[in-house]
């Protein structure tokens, strides 16, 4: 696996959640109007590398302390991804300093 296919997955991955916190955050905004349909994100994987974030309505209530236990998991995840992404970037930084020298 490369720096770059590395770096890449990461990305996904922040984006998904970043998708996956807006679908949230649209839940606990429109948690009391009349017949709104909850929000649910799935993430699936994707070729080469990598996760999508899929959002689909439900016929389910919003439940505020399931969507704020889901926010706090995507953040942990996000934070997760950023590390990896950083890893990434550190590492192809040493390498071109290496290249360079």
């Amino acid at each position: 696996m490369s720096i770059l296919s590395i770096t890449s997955t990461a990305l996904s991955g922040m984006r998904a959640q970043t998708t996956r916190v807006s679908a949230i955050a649209n839940n606990i905004a429109n948690s009391s109007t009349p017949g709104y349909a909850r929000l649910n994100t799935s993430l699936t994987s994707v070729e080469p590398g990598g996760v999508q974030a899929i959002v689909e309505p439900t016929a389910s209530d919003v439940d505020p302390a399931s969507e704020l236990t889901d926010m706090i998991q995507a953040e942990q995840s996000y934070k997760a991804n950023a590390v990896v992404f950083e890893t990434g970037a550190d590492m192809w930084e040493m390498l071109m300093s290496i290249k360079r020298d």
